[in-house]
């Protein structure tokens, strides 16, 4: 068989990075991904109507914009060009009125009234140095950072639970909701430690760069990753599902962008006990119920704020936010779930026929459920726009388990590479240095399973070839 440098199993936006990387510094790579179309959570579909684009998994992405690898790769030659709505984020509330996060801090806090100076002082400095931010918390930590002061200053405020910061920075229900929802992103209970830097990490973002999407559909990013890959030379093959390593052809380095439950299938034999001891034990979190909808017309909200945005997040108070992920964390289905849902074809008309509409909604549900929840779902909606459902042209539904099939990567239906807490937030997928590495020579992880985690950025991938180029002996400088 023919003889590569480098071989990469999964061909999410992480597996595509790493390929790129190793293919600039000169190596032989080839891509493999088990599915008929590469892109792992970057891809988009006809899921309920011809002619209407849904994004199967990931729709909005900041992280995207913040990645310094995907910018250096300068994608706009490649096809993919960015749209940003008129707002990142709008959180309706149950009085009518609906919090709207801008792209203008200044603007963004004179609506929140008296709770506006406090949300300058809170996130002010964090866009000021997002630039250096980014680059950090991207990075392969727990090594030293390039910007530790302005990391330190972040770290203070990002250890917090984001129930406490809300509580303690915020007085009024509107400011402490909107932090809630932002929080409420990482898919842990509002309590616990580490979950206000959700909330910093993802307010920041929507000042610093926005939360974008790619015209078309999120495969447009995944079309131009691909074509950067295919035009260093690098060989892509698709519905090869990869069972066990023996199947892969010789190379002298092997990078898996897989989670620690497919590894131990993949190379379990071949890994000394303890480390898969310590990948068995690996957790995973909360699972996604979605739904993807065609609509005959916009979203009638009952606050007019909305449809600036994209995003809409509907959970009402703090409160009922943080009561909803509890009772997921704790094994629970809410009755009254925290929806994340996104309106794309109110700025990318390319993604519904002439007056056609597309909505993208999701909750959380306890990892491994089936139950449905589009009662649920659509009942958050109603309640801030009534009569979404006579909107409705056709749905289609997603439990974690049709999540996981489509994506295998979602084990349980958990999109983030497991649960990123403050126990396996960089000591993921074990406690082994460095974390993309095995004991193993020449295999490496590369998914979202290892630092800096979930999101559409690239970085895990591209960290982890950077480490096998190491090792290897790069034939040429990486950029």
């Amino acid at each position: 068989m023919t003889r590569y440098d480098a071989v990469v199993v999964g061909s999410g936006p992480n597996g595509l990075a790493a390929a790129i990387t190793l293919a600039q510094a000169g190596c032989t790579t080839l891509l493999i991904e088990a599915a008929p179309t590469i892109g792992g959570g970057c891809r988009s579909a006809a899921l309920t109507l011809p002619s209407f684009v849904h994004d199967v998994c990931a729709a909005i992405q900041p992280l995207a914009v913040s990645s310094p690898f995907f910018r250096a790769l300068s994608l706009d030659e490649h096809g993919l060009r960015w749209i940003h709505p008129i707002a990142p984020l709008a959180h309706p509330l149950d009085d009518g009125r609906a919090v709207v996060v801008s792209r203008s801090l200044d603007e963004t806090a004179e609506g929140l009234g008296e709770d506006g100076p406090a949300y300058r002082r809170l996130m002010r400095p964090l866009v000021a140095q997002w630039a250096a931010l980014s680059e950090d918390m991207l990075g392969p930590l727990p090594l030293p950072p390039r910007h530790l002061l302005p990391l330190l200053r972040f770290g203070l405020r990002a250890v917090w639970p984001a129930r406490t910061l809300a509580e303690r920075c915020f007085r009024t229900p509107a400011a402490r909701a909107l932090f809630a929802g932002l929080a409420a992103h990482s898919a842990l209970p509002l309590e616990a430690p580490l979950t206000a830097a959700f909330g910093l990490v993802l307010g920041a973002c929507a000042h610093a760069v926005g939360w974008p999407m790619p015209e078309g559909g999120a495969g447009r990013i995944t079309d131009a990753l691909a074509d950067v890959f295919r035009r260093l030379g690098g060989e892509v093959v698709t519905g090869w599902e990869v069972r066990a390593l023996r199947e892969l052809p010789p190379a002298r380095a092997v990078l898996l962008d897989l989670t620690p439950r497919q590894v131990l299938r993949l190379a379990g034999d071949h890994l000394p006990a303890g480390y898969r001891r310590q990948l068995a034990a690996y957790r995973y979190g909360p699972g996604a119920f979605k739904l993807d909808y065609a609509l005959d017309g916009p979203i009638p909200w009952r606050a007019p704020e909305c449809a600036q945005a994209a995003t809409v997040h509907l959970g009402g108070t703090l409160e009922e936010i943080a009561a909803g992920e509890r009772e997921v964390w704790q094994g629970r289905h809410p009755e009254r779930p925290f929806v994340l849902l996104v309106q794309h074809t109110l700025f990318d008309p390319s993604r519904a026929p002439a007056g056609g509409h597309t909505c993208w909604a999701y909750c959380h549900v306890p990892n491994g459920s089936t139950a449905d929840m589009t009662a649920q779902v659509e009942a958050q909606i109603e309640r801030f726009a009534p009569g979404f459902r006579e909107r409705i042209l056709a749905r289609h539904v997603m439990h974690t388990a049709a999540l996981e099939r489509y994506n295998p990567n979602y084990i349980g239906g958990d999109f983030n590479g497991g649960v990123q807490d403050w126990r396996q937030l960089y000591t993921r997928p074990a406690r082994y240095w460095p974390p993309y590495a095995t004991p193993l020579p020449g295999l490496y992880l590369c998914s979202s399973s290892t630092p800096p985690g979930g999101g559409v950025h690239g970085m895990c991938g591209y960290h982890a070839a950077q480490l096998a180029l190491q090792r290897m002996g790069a034939r040429h400088p990486v950029p």
